[in-house]
């Protein structure tokens, strides 16, 4: 999945530093749904024999297909080979299109060719089948195959996102908070669309939302619903965010031990802007114990992924050589290679 990583301020002044917020990502990220789930059918779909990929076996009941089996067994000729084969039986069978046209977009089992992948594509979209017109949206989106075009896009995601595609749905709030002017309430209801359709990056984007008054009344509440069940589907930009408003008591019961569970959480994914933050609590001792060394350790990785923090770094410089040397070997063990030495 697409990461997004929020520009969060950690404020610390005095003995009751505060968290404050990111803004609302503007920048459209293409959604980041894995093949298998771009591919699986829709009910009733003649694919509905796609394997669990999960489990690798077919719920009961349900009849096998030969190309998509085996494209999710990683038989990639054989997948294109079962396509074709079905294609020539039924010149609409628009799932199939769609999976010619995922593998050539990918190279499995041929070689790639992103304006070959937009062909079939726009071949099964122009069926209906709602997994290639999101394809094809993604290809307008990220001008793979076809120029960049977020317009000829939309018609796409909305022809997909009228079928339940989740990410198609998300793509189109995305592209109303894009719009000039900005449909802030468009967004939102979008949003709240696909997140109710499991999509993640959705839950978060309505979080941030209703936690700064976009398109929607702001309510901290349904701030802290939406950004929990992003973060708890582990979302570290949604970790952050929750684990401020936990920090802060805004919208939820004030919960300092939890929030900082959520930004170990975040910062165990690499997010330096986590690391930070983990960082300047630990430095505060906010939600357990004071651990300068600790903190120092989550500081230097942060900076070298290119946070920069004054704060942290006096205090950096005011350790002991023994210290310092313990964090540089809490540094060296964290990433598994040599110490990362502080200037």
């Amino acid at each position: 999945m697409s990461v997004r990583m929020a520009g969060f301020a950690l404020l610390v002044a005095g003995a009751a530093p505060a968290f404050a917020q990111a803004p609302l990502p503007a920048a459209l990220t293409p959604a980041r749904t894995p093949l298998t789930t771009a591919l699986a059918p829709i009910p009733g779909a003649k694919t509905a024999g796609v394997l669990d990929p999960d489990q690798n076996y077919l719920a009961p009941g349900v009849t096998p297909d030969a190309a998509f089996a085996a494209f999710q067994r990683g038989y990639y000729v054989t997948a294109l080979r079962e396509a074709m084969k079905r294609i020539a039986d039924d010149p609409n069978d628009a799932p199939a299109m769609t999976l010619v046209g995922q593998l050539y977009r990918d190279g499995l089992g041929v070689r790639r060719s992103p304006e070959e992948a937009v062909r079939w594509h726009r071949l099964a979209a122009d069926r209906g089948d709602p997994p290639g017109a999101f394809a094809l949206a993604l290809a307008y989106l990220r001008g793979e195959g076809v120029p960049r075009d977020a317009q000829a896009a939309i018609p796409y995601l909305e022809l997909a996102a009228a079928a339940g595609h989740a990410a198609a749905t998300y793509n189109l709030g995305m592209l109303a908070i894009e719009a000039s002017p900005p449909d802030l309430a468009k967004a939102a209801a979008l949003f709240r669309r696909a997140a109710d359709l499991g999509d993640v990056d959705a839950a978060y984007a309505l979080g941030l939302q209703y936690l700064q008054g976009r398109g929607v009344t702001r309510d901290g509440g349904r701030a802290a619903q939406w950004l929990k069940r992003a973060a708890d589907d582990n979302l570290a930009a949604a970790q952050i965010e929750y684990a401020i408003q936990l920090f802060n008591g805004d919208g939820v019961a004030r919960d300092e031990a939890t929030a900082l569970r959520y930004l170990r959480k975040a910062a165990a994914t690499n997010n330096p802007v986590a690391a930070n933050r983990l960082a300047r609590a630990l430095a505060a001792g906010r939600g357990g114990p004071k651990d300068v060394l600790e903190a120092m350790k989550w500081h230097i990785l942060a900076r070298v992924a290119g946070v920069r923090d004054d704060t942290l770094e006096r205090q950096l410089d005011g350790l002991s050589p023994a210290d310092r040397a313990s964090v540089e070997e809490a540094v060296r063990r964290h990433i598994g290679g040599p110490a990362l030495r502080a200037p």
